[in-house]
């Protein structure tokens, strides 16, 4: 990599410089892969990511190359809001398969309790209140007469 004049790594042969030995690219961004170099320096900048690189302990360098190839190509899809329109988007589907499911299992116990409700409870004297213990849990669920809806929408 670095030093190596037959193999510039892809910054050093990108910005057309010999490469040094002690390149703060090389271990980052190979020759062989010069399209990743070539859209960091696009979005962010050969300086201020030699300035990155360098303010960072080294064993934290490569996590934020992944950063910042992530993020640079995210600006290049989303100049507005990049990799946070790509989190957003995903919460968002989140918060979306998360309400389906509640529906899925709320349409689940419905089923169960109309089931169940074909079965016979005991009656407890002066509440009321019916006790399934044929349910399928691990306690009992009591039943109230006015059979009120337990899930709103």
């Amino acid at each position: 990599m670095g030093g190596n004049s037959h193999s510039p790594c892809a910054s050093c042969k990108l910005l057309r410089r010999r490469c040094a030995k002690d390149c703060i690219f090389a271990p980052y961004f190979p020759s062989h892969d010069p399209q990743k170099f070539a859209i960091v320096h696009k979005v962010f900048g050969a300086s201020n990511v030699s300035k990155i690189l360098q303010e960072l302990p080294v064993e934290q360098r490569t996590d934020a190359v992944s950063s910042l190839v992530y993020e640079a190509h995210a600006r290049v899809k989303d100049p507005v809001y990049g990799c946070v329109g790509a989190i957003s988007y995903l919460q968002n589907q989140v918060s979306e398969l998360q309400m389906q499911l509640a529906v899925a299992q709320a349409e689940i116990v419905c089923i169960q309790m109309q089931h169940h409700d074909n079965e016979p409870v005991m009656q407890i004297p002066e509440t009321g209140m019916a006790l399934d213990h044929n349910f399928p849990s691990s306690s009992y669920v009591i039943h109230h007469d006015s059979r009120e809806s337990v899930f709103e929408f």
